[in-house]
C-alpha cells in the first residue's frame, strides 16, 4: 500500500520548517504528485503540512528511490570522460 500526496496549495509564506517538510516529501511544484510508502514518518510529514497537500491511499506499491552518486564522484567521472574525449580528438 502507498500514499499519493499532491501539493494543492502554494507554500509561499510558509515557515522554513514547512518548506523542509514539503521538500522532504519530494514535492517541488504546485500540482505535483508523489507516490510514497505508507510509513509513520511519511504520515507525520503529511500531517504537518495537511493544509497544503491532499492525501489519497492507493493500492500500488511506491517505487524505490533512485540512488545517485555523490557529486564529488560524478564530477570526477565526467572530468575523466572529457579528458579521454579530448585525447582521442
Amino acid at each position: 500500500m502507498a500514499l499519493k500526496v499532491k501539493l494543492v496549495k502554494s507554500f509561499a509564506g510558509s515557515s522554513g520548517e514547512m518548506l523542509d517538510t514539503i521538500r522532504g516529501l519530494g514535492l517541488k511544484k504546485f500540482g505535483e504528485e508523489r507516490i510514497l510508502k505508507d510509513t509513520p514518518s511519511v504520515r507525520g510529514m503529511v500531517f504537518k503540512v495537511k493544509h497544503l497537500v491532499s492525501l489519497e491511499t492507493v493500492s500500488t506499491e511506491a517505487a524505490a528511490p533512485k540512488r545517485r552518486k555523490p557529486r564529488k564522484v560524478a564530477l570526477k567521472e565526467r572530468a575523466r570522460a572529457y579528458q579521454a574525449k579530448q585525447g582521442k580528438a
